[in-house]
């Protein structure tokens, strides 16, 4: 299999598709395409690893069967090896892991615009909209239940490690890079995520990248 992921940094969905392949346990190639740089359009119209997902990142192709799109990527992969490697056996923590991972797939505009994934960054003062003040609360209060209901097993959202979490991993990032204060419970949770060897691993990579995203550093400038 090869993994075909933007800059490390930024990309928060190639963040998402690439844990779905650690998670898999299968051995697999990660190919980094540089996103917005100077070749960037020509780049996606010919680039034949990109051309079925039209320029987006992550594209999963395992030989002649290609993924694109990190929700996509992860049920290809929980096919493929075992669904119960990604998800809650019990019926009950099951639906709630889907519903979580289906919300953030699909909402949190406010919060995603406000705050663009930037690992290495550190952001200070940054005052957000009602609405990505909103986002945060319903994260929050999701994050809440989870724990409540089906954390005994662990430190992550469902206990042990699971599609939830890495669908969340990358608003863990935003929370740690723009200081939004959260309680006890989810820093302890974030803690575990943030700790978690494979975010160590994909951490260590951003920082060491030399690409720069200018549209993804403007809100350094309240640092």
């Amino acid at each position: 299999m090869k993994l075909i992921i933007g800059n490390k940094n930024y990309s928060s969905w190639s963040l998402r598709g690439w844990l779905a392949c650690k998670q898999s346990g299968l051995a697999f190639e990660e190919i980094t395409v540089p996103l917005f740089g100077e070749d960037w359009d020509a780049r996606k119209k010919g680039d034949d690893d990109l051309a079925p997902s039209s320029g987006k990142v992550p594209v999963l192709w395992d030989g002649e069967a290609v993924v694109w799109d990190s929700l996509a990527i992860i049920e290809y992969l929980a096919d493929k090896v075992g669904r119960e490697r990604f998800w809650p056996k019990q019926d009950d923590a099951r639906a709630m892991a889907r519903s979580m991972v289906a919300e953030m797939h699909s909402s949190y505009a406010a919060l995603r615009s406000e705050c663009p994934m930037n690992m290495r960054s550190r952001v200070t003062g940054l005052e957000l909209s009602a609405a990505a003040r909103s986002d945060v609360v319903r994260i929050l209060t999701l994050w809440a239940e989870a724990r409540a209901r089906f954390g005994k097993g662990g430190p992550f959202l469902l206990g042990t490690y699971s599609a939830a979490d890495i669908i969340y991993a990358p608003v863990v990032s935003r929370f740690m890079t723009y200081g939004i204060g959260v309680p006890g419970f989810a820093l302890a949770y974030m803690e575990a995520v943030w700790e978690h060897e494979w975010l160590q691993q994909w951490l260590s990579s951003a920082e060491a990248e030399d690409w720069v995203i200018e549209q993804y550093e403007l809100p350094a400038a309240k640092k």
